[in-house]
């Protein structure tokens, strides 16, 4: 008799998890599927896994401290939709940083460590039946531990057909082109809480509280040297949490570095990926 329930129980998952095969909603975000759901795409074929890390830091006066850990939900969620065929992982909510008492609000980790998270992040989707997983950050600090765990990982996974890489441009390419267009539009160049974060966060949450919007008109910091300039010595310093200028900042503006961002990405993982 035990056996015939434990037969008829099988049965039934296998039929549960066949049912779910053929009609499992469009999700791409790993945090709000249920396993078999999971288990389902990948085996429809979304078998790249989006790992994106955010962060937790100060970001001036007039941004919330998770905006890194926002704007990188946001984004993989779209990265992965663009794809078609990618799943976005949790995002990590820390990032290579260091906390200041005179600006609370960062919760910082070693590089070391942030590389040993990712790596065990990357070969743990790599057992769940990910073939590919995608390192990418949001935050500059980190950004050459990715790239280093990337090939770490995708040298000893390779031979398996299965593969991890780093998408940089999701990053540097896009903050580059970002600062090209703000220069020729004669707007203020930032490199933290300034036009590029503080856009973002108003295009993407400026009905969620995300920015206090009544700060903005005030939103400048500590000046930003002329790219190939060092930093002058005798500038006054802000120390606001602002390395930059966000008043001119817009949604408008927002939406454009995160079009570049998104774009950037999925051109970027495309070429990775199609080479393997």
């Amino acid at each position: 008799m035990r056996k015939i329930v434990l037969t008829l129980l099988a049965a039934s998952a296998s039929a549960t998890f066949a049912q779910i095969s053929q009609n499992a909603p469009a999700s791409n975000d790993l945090e709000m599927m249920t396993w078999p759901e999971l288990k389902a795409a990948i085996a429809k074929g979304k078998t790249t896994a989006l790992v994106y890390n955010g962060g937790t830091e100060t970001r001036g006066p007039q941004n919330v401290n998770g905006g890194h850990t926002l704007m990188a939900h946001a984004t993989v969620l779209a990265i992965a939709a663009k794809l078609g065929n990618a799943i976005a992982a949790p995002v990590l909510p820390y990032s290579v940083n260091n906390a200041r008492a005179d600006l609370p609000g960062t919760i910082g980790i070693t590089g070391p460590l942030f590389a040993a998270m990712n790596e065990q992040i990357a070969e743990q989707l790599i057992i769940n039946g990910f073939k590919n997983v995608v390192l990418m950050g949001d935050h500059g600090g980190g950004q050459k531990e990715l790239e280093e765990v990337a090939h770490k990982l995708d040298a000893k996974y390779s031979a398996k057909g299965i593969h991890v890489v780093f998408c940089g441009d999701v990053y540097a390419k896009r903050q580059a082109d970002f600062d090209t267009y703000l220069e020729a539009h004669h707007l203020p160049l930032s490199t933290h809480a300034g036009i590029p974060d503080t856009s973002e966060m108003l295009y993407l949450g400026g009905d969620k509280g995300w920015v206090r919007k009544d700060l903005i008109a005030t939103a400048v910091g500590d000046p930003v040297p002329k790219p190939g300039e060092p930093r002058d010595p005798n500038a006054q310093r802000v120390n606001n949490g602002i390395t930059g200028d966000a008043r001119p900042s817009t949604p408008e503006l927002g939406k454009m570095t995160f079009d570049m961002k998104v774009d950037y990405a999925v051109a970027q993982i495309r070429q990775l990926l199609g080479a393997k």
